[in-house]
């Protein structure tokens, strides 16, 4: 994943991400209401199940679209890294939301299987290319900016399961016209509850990891600490703390050992690590702390204890 600010302006020839998410939420609800009458019309599960994921769609569109208009307001002294992991909590919000619609629609796939109802089909199959042209607009429009930002990759997954789930009715309806068969409905209907939930899972787990300020996975901290210390006038590189405020924008604190020099010496290190961090692990916010005796405990991580100060986490 690309590691660019959420602030990212959009060059003179592209449409602002806002307005991209305005164009989805118009979309979606225009088709959220077709799919609805539609399904009720019909009877079928298949065509309610997406009526029921699109209305997930435009939640997580609208979601999303406040979260990327809080993350534009700057840092305070109540929110000194500014709102950016909004985002990260619409992210996981929305894929919650994900996860139940595929929930209820394996309970109501379950109900129906007992009995399969009759569904109009012929009413189905227009509603369901309609609703197909639509999603694979939104998913379109979103599809660059996902890239980039975990919200928006949420709310595009919305979009693209809601395609994917477009062409499942589209077949479905195809299939009980020619055939009968009313339980393609039905099985299309749980090949859409996995699809929605599969992605709804991928998302929990990476929003889980920012909050939980685990490591980036695509960052190796022993190679980050070696590629430190083969900087000249490194001695050691230890106490390593990486994190990400949001997905898109990762933060490093770590202590630096260099010999007793003047502090322009000092601040040119320093120059020379950050550049190194920017360039070769993508590293948004560094602080370093400079020091030039060794720790009590020099380890590459720091073991922090709670109730007492640790030898291990001791500042000079």
């Amino acid at each position: 994943m690309s590691l660019i600010s959420s602030k990212k302006t959009a060059p003179d020839n592209q449409m602002p991400v806002s307005n991209k998410l305005k164009l989805g939420i118009l979309f979606s609800g225009i088709i959220l209401l077709a799919e609805f009458v539609g399904g009720l019309a019909s009877n079928s599960l298949a065509l309610l199940s997406d009526a029921g994921h699109v209305l997930t769609d435009v939640l997580a569109l609208s979601l999303s679209y406040f979260a990327l208009m809080q993350a534009k307001r700057p840092s305070n002294f109540k929110m000194t890294f500014g709102y950016h992991r909004i985002g990260v909590l619409v992210a996981i919000l929305n894929s919650i939301s994900l996860i139940g619609i595929a929930v209820f629609i394996f309970y109501e796939s379950f109900q129906r299987f007992q009995s399969p109802p009759e569904i109009n089909a012929w009413l189905v199959l227009p509603v369901a290319l309609l609703g197909l042209a639509t999603n694979l607009a939104v998913a379109l429009i979103l599809h660059s900016e996902q890239k980039e930002n975990l919200n928006i990759k949420s709310a595009f997954w919305h979009a693209a399961g809601d395609t994917l789930a477009s062409v499942g009715v589209i077949i479905s309806a195809v299939v009980v016209i020619y055939s009968g068969n009313y339980l393609a409905d039905i099985i299309v209907s749980v090949i859409i509850g996995l699809i929605i939930s599969l992605g709804g899972i991928n998302i929990f787990r990476q929003g889980l990891r920012v909050i939980l300020e685990a490591s980036p996975k695509d960052i190796n901290i022993s190679q980050l600490a070696a590629s430190v210390k083969n900087i000249p006038g490194v001695k050691d590189f230890h106490h390593i703390h990486i994190w990400s405020i949001s997905p898109e924008i990762h933060a490093l604190s770590a202590h630096v050992l260099i010999d007793d020099c003047p502090v322009s010496q000092a601040d040119y290190i320093r120059q020379q690590i950050e550049t190194s961090l920017r360039e070769g692990f993508a590293l948004n916010h560094i602080t370093l702390q400079m020091e030039c005796r060794v720790c009590r405990a020099n380890d590459i991580l720091c073991q922090l204890e709670i109730g007492r100060q640790s030898h291990s986490h001791k500042h000079h």
